[in-house]
C-alpha cells in the first residue's frame, strides 16, 4: 500500500477540517479463524461500515484504518480512511497469529497519525486501538505491551481487547490495560455495532470530553 504524500495528507485535512477520531482495527486472521469465524468477522465489518455511515458527523471524523495478522504476517489492509470513504474489503483467514508485531505496527500507525494532526492543527480525540483475535501470539508480545501500558497511561490512546472462543485471555489480559472481553459466539454484528455507536458518541462529543460508552451486554462477556 502506497503511504499518502505530506502534501496529500494537507489537502485532505483543507478538505475537511473537522476533529478526528482514529480507530485501528486489530484484526486476527490467523488458520484458526477459517470458514466460520473469518465469515462472521467479514459481515461484521460491513455493519460496522453501515452504521457509521449513517451519521452525518461520524463519516467526516471517524478514521478507521485496519491490520490484519495470519498467513501473510502483519499487513495494513487499510491505511486511515475517514468512515464516508470507508470500504471494508474481505478477508480471508490462514498461518501463524504474529500478534505482537501486529500490535507495535497500530502503535506506530497511531503515533504518525497522531503527528498528522498537530502538523496540520486538525483536533483529535483520544484514538481507539481494538483487537479481535481467537487465539494466542505465535510471536514476542510482551514489549508490545509494554508499549499499551504506557501509551495508556499517557493517556495517548484507549486499547481494547476482545477475544473469540480460543483465545488466550490471560495474555489479552496482560496486554491490554482494561479488562479483555470473551465475544459470545461469533456474534461479530453485534460487536461492530457496538463500535459505530461507540464511535459515533465520540466523534459528537467534543475531543477531551469523558463520553459515557454503551453498554456491552448482548455479545460480550468480561
Amino acid at each position: 500500500m502506497v503511504p499518502m504524500s505530506q502534501l496529500d495528507v494537507a489537502v485532505e485535512f483543507a478538505t475537511n477540517p473537522e476533529p478526528r477520531c482514529a480507530c485501528v482495527l486489530l484484526l486476527d486472521v490467523s488458520g484458526s479463524m477459517s470458514g466460520a469465524p473469518v465469515a462472521a468477522l467479514n459481515e461484521g465489518l460491513a455493519a460496522f461500515a453501515a452504521d457509521l455511515g449513517t451519521d452525518v458527523l461520524a463519516r467526516q471524523r471517524v478514521e478507521v484504518a485496519i491490520v490484519t495478522f495470519g498467513g501473510n504476517g502483519v499487513e495494513v489492509a487499510q491505511d486511515f480512511l475517514t468512515a464516508g470513504q470507508f470500504e471494508p474489503r474481505r478477508l480471508e483467514a490462514g498461518g501463524g497469529t504474529p500478534m505482537g508485531a501486529a500490535i507495535t505496527q497500530a502503535l506506530e500507525m497511531v503515533e504518525a497519525r497522531k503527528g498528522d494532526y498537530r502538523a496540520n492543527g486538525v483536533p483529535y480525540y483520544r484514538p481507539w486501538v481494538f483487537l479481535i483475535t481467537d487465539g494466542e501470539p505465535t510471536d514476542d508480545w510482551k514489549d508490545a505491551a509494554r508499549q499499551v501500558h504506557t501509551a495508556e497511561e499517557a493517556n495517548g490512546l484507549a486499547f481494547f481487547a476482545v477475544g473469540v472462543q480460543g483465545a488466550n485471555l490471560d495474555v489479552l489480559g496482560q496486554i491490554a490495560v482494561r479488562p479483555a472481553l470473551r465475544l459470545d459466539g461469533l456474534k461479530f454484528v453485534e460487536l461492530f455495532v457496538w463500535l459505530s455507536q461507540s464511535q459515533r458518541r465520540v466523534s459528537s462529543s467534543k475531543p477531551g470530553d469523558q463520553t459515557a460508552l454503551p453498554a456491552v451486554d448482548g455479545w460480550a462477556s468480561v
